[in-house]
């Protein structure tokens, strides 16, 4: 898979995925430390990433974007929000989403659940 990782998250989240033999990049390997929003998801969208984040304003954008694509992860209310938490969370996750993943979804990952909604929102 390929991901995209916010500035909300620790590059080392990036670092554990490609050791992990994705292909991941995070913002500031781009100099994309300042990017808005809208630009993110315009690279992720070129560059066909998935965008990990754990910035709740990516939902607010997904709901308002009618677009089946970039599937986003975002991460929520995690107890331990250190990289290599969010990482080992993140990859004992992604064979349980991988097919969302590709269809385009908007997939939660908080301390007790996970939530997957297929994308563009409003089309069920």
């Amino acid at each position: 898979m390929r991901f995209l990782i916010d500035n909300a998250l620790s590059p080392r989240v990036a670092e554990g995925l490609r050791a992990a033999g994705h292909d991941a990049v995070h913002l500031r390997d781009r100099g994309l430390h300042a990017a808005r929003d809208e630009v993110v998801f315009e690279l992720a969208a070129d560059e066909d990433r998935i965008i990990v984040s754990a910035d709740t304003d990516f939902g607010t954008l997904l709901a308002l974007r009618d677009a089946q694509y970039p599937s986003v992860i975002l991460f929520r209310r995690l107890h331990d929000g250190t990289a290599a938490a969010v990482l080992r969370l993140l990859l004992s996750q992604l064979d349980r989403v991988d097919d969302d993943l590709r269809a385009g979804a908007a997939v939660v990952i908080e301390r007790d659940r996970i939530r997957v909604r297929r994308l563009p929102f409003g089309r069920d």
